[in-house]
């Protein structure tokens, strides 16, 4: 089964032995909105800010959790935008060949 944010969160939360409506306290949201995250029916992904407090609560690497969220790290926007055509190709090979990625960080 594929990990989606949802699931890892809730997974987290159920490791931590946290009610929804306790994390939700510690992040300021309404319990109803974690559940949608969990559920991953959320109409759109949260904030950086929340995604941000949800890994530190739960333990999770925040970059890894703002990725898996559909999101990009504040950090990385201007990297993107200072070079756009060598992104671009490095997207359209991380498309194309997947393992090329993989490889990458194994040597």
């Amino acid at each position: 089964m594929e990990q989606t944010f949802g699931r890892l969160i809730r997974q987290a939360r159920k490791d931590k032995a946290y009610s929804q409506r306790e994390l939700a306290g510690m992040l300021s949201v309404d319990f109803t909105y974690l559940s949608k995250l969990e559920n991953d029916r959320a109409d759109y992904a949260p904030k950086e800010d929340v995604i941000r407090a949800l890994a530190r609560n739960l333990d999770i690497n925040e970059e890894e959790l703002i990725f898996l969220a559909g999101r990009l790290p504040q950090q990385y926007e201007a990297l993107l935008k200072q070079n756009p055509k060598e992104m671009q190709a490095l997207f359209r090979r991380m498309q194309e060949n997947p393992d090329w990625l993989k490889q990458s960080f194994e040597a």
